[in-house]
């Protein structure tokens, strides 16, 4: 399966491109009656969903929101009536080792893993690359403040003075002179500069220096350098997508309309030709420096010089009206991208982790049962309504269940009357397995003890998918994903549970909260019995993921009767070496019962 994280950026790529091209449309229909202003700052939508990627919506809790809604619309284990605990299960004396060892085959998943791999080098690799672009960059602007020529001219720094209280800034600003570039360009986010090129002001006037002030202030006002930066990081983490680079070219563009706009709203009708005339000194003079990406300035191509002329000469301010479908488009535009933005973000990952919100519960450091393992420990005592976690994160993380699933296979087989708990034997078809425990008749008590697969699978096939997938609803298990197949849905596939739901699940079961027949959930809790001691007694069921040949998931469910008080508990480990076992697992689950004095 997808990672989460692979899942949400593939999502925020689609999000960015339908958005570009809304964004386009809209310019285009709406180009009448959009001031310059909007037609620029409505790219700012663009980094939306860059921000759901690198920080998911969840601190705004939509993940938990949407588990509530899910579960508002769920008939389970909330709405069922709560029905007296069921009376205690007479066990074997026999200690049920096999129930421990956890019998598994593996899954062989090679093309998704080869796909993920290479998607994720080829993506580093480009970003890797362009983030050395920036950096280079970067140091270019460095070099440059190095051997420029500070300007100490009182009255050009008088002028600028001047200039600054027009536009309303405050900001200490550093005027610079530099042989690097040809046409005047605003650079620093912390320290702002304004770098002219050599000789500007032997040959420029003060008159049409001021309009070149003007337009530089007025990219600082607009942190304009700072928007240079974040479209870089938009373009090195979409470098990819060639919608990306038309709408940052479009974008940059929009920028010095947008600035020539700001300027104009400074000036009488008697200064748009000096300007204009002012901004032609530096047609086609644009610096082809790395570092041109990061500038704002007032030079620019021909073709762009000469759209911001026609601009200027049909400039006439913007309206009440104007304004106020300026208003309308932001407010159009952002329920367009901030829902579907967050909604998305949060559905990418909410089918992957639990939204887990039950104040009562205690996180302790286990982590040296755990050795060389990843892993989690979740347990319930139900006396007390207390859970103590170890692993606060992994215990929400949904995993395959593999055969920890069997558990409910079995009590949905029963409550559609598939087998009983009398009647639940199944004929071996002759099928040679290389667990030779597989390879015989078995019955449910067999069938749990080994964890034989085709019993099971033969079991889901007779309740049928679509009652399947109304037991899953019914019960909340986990995402509810039947998308992998009947046969193996459960096996590292689509089917995902987090501990904290196994051990919720488990206390539905212990207390017949599922709605479900008396009779058929304690023939279920009958076949987990594993040992009896100290006057307790351990039911459970282990899982193993095994993948391409590795043990990468280990599981040990279960629960604990001692003197009328009940104990569930989940423990899931994961090791990309291969160690990690349902076996391993119970191994470790025991010792941590047995030192919490549980079992």
């Amino acid at each position: 399966m997808m990672g989460t994280s692979i899942l949400r950026f593939l999502l925020s790529v689609l999000v960015v491109s339908l958005l570009i091209l809304i964004i386009l449309l809209i310019k285009k229909v709406l180009k009448k009656h959009m001031s310059q202003q909007v037609h620029y700052k409505i790219w700012y939508f663009l980094f939306i969903p860059l921000i759901t990627f690198i920080f998911p919506w969840n601190f705004l809790q939509v993940g938990e929101k949407l588990e509530y809604i899910k579960s508002l619309l769920s008939f389970n284990t909330n709405t069922t009536p709560k029905h007296k605990q069921l009376s205690a299960v007479q066990p074997s004396e026999t200690v049920n080792n096999n129930l421990i060892h956890d019998f598994t085959l593996s899954v062989n998943k090679k093309t998704p893993d080869f796909f993920n791999h290479t998607f994720i080098v080829c993506w580093v690799i480009g970003m890797i690359f362009f983030l050395g672009v920036a950096l280079y960059a970067n140091y270019q602007i460095s070099k440059m403040k190095k051997v420029a020529t500070t300007i100490h001219d009182q009255k050009t720094n008088e002028l600028l003075e001047a200039c600054k209280k027009v536009v309303g800034v405050k900001r200490n600003i550093i005027v610079q002179e530099s042989s690097l570039i040809t046409s005047p360009i605003t650079l620093g986010i912390l320290q702002p500069y304004i770098f002219l090129p050599h000789k500007t002001l032997e040959e420029f006037s003060l008159k049409k220096l001021k309009y070149v002030f003007l337009h530089e202030l007025s990219h600082h006002k607009r942190k304009d350098v700072f928007i240079n930066y974040v479209m870089w990081a938009f373009q090195i983490i979409y470098w990819f997508n060639p919608l990306v680079w038309i709408a940052l070219k479009r974008m940059r563009i929009d920028r010095e309309l947008a600035c020539d706009a700001s300027v104009l709203n400074l000036l009488d009708e008697s200064g748009y030709i000096e300007y204009g005339y002012t901004i032609i000194e530096y047609a086609d003079k644009k610096h082809n420096y790395a570092f041109g990406q990061f500038s704002s300035g007032i030079g620019g191509t021909k073709q762009q010089i000469k759209q911001r002329i026609q601009n200027i000469a049909n400039y006439t301010g913007d309206s009440k009206l104007m304004k106020w479908k300026d208003k309308l488009i932001y407010i159009c535009l952002g329920i367009i991208v901030v829902l579907p933005s967050s909604f998305i973000s949060a559905t990418a990952s909410s089918d992957d982790v639990y939204h887990f919100n039950e104040k009562n519960a205690i996180y302790e450091n286990l982590s040296s049962y755990f050795d060389n393992y990843q892993g989690s420990f979740v347990l319930f005592d139900s006396a007390n309504k207390q859970y103590r976690i170890y692993n606060r994160e992994m215990s929400k993380q949904r995993v395959s269940p593999d055969s920890t699933y069997k558990i409910y296979s079995a009590l949905f087989a029963l409550e559609s009357n598939v087998i009983s708990p009398r009647r639940n034997k199944q004929i071996w078809d002759g099928t040679v397995y290389p667990i030779k425990e597989w390879n015989t008749n078995q019955n449910l008590s067999t069938a749990l003890q080994n964890s034989v697969n085709w019993y099971f699978q033969h079991l889901d096939q007779k309740v049928g998918k679509k009652q399947l997938q109304s037991n899953f609803h019914k019960i909340n298990y986990g995402n509810e994903d039947l998308s992998g197949g009947l046969d193996n849905y459960w096996i590292e596939s689509s089917l995902k549970i987090s501990p904290i739901e196994q051990v919720q699940l488990l206390y539905a079961l212990g207390e017949n909260r599922l709605g479900f027949k008396e009779e058929n959930i304690h023939a279920v809790k009958k076949a987990l019995f594993i040992d009896k001691k100290n006057q307790g007694q351990l039911y459970g069921k282990t899982g193993t993921g095994k993948v391409n040949g590795k043990n990468i998931n280990g599981w040990f469910i279960g629960f604990v009767k001692k003197n009328n008080h009940s104990y569930y508990f989940a423990i899931n480990i994961q090791n990309k070496n291969g160690h990690a076992t349902g076996k391993k697992a119970a191994e470790i689950a025991r010792r941590i019962l047995k030192d919490q004095h549980i079992f």
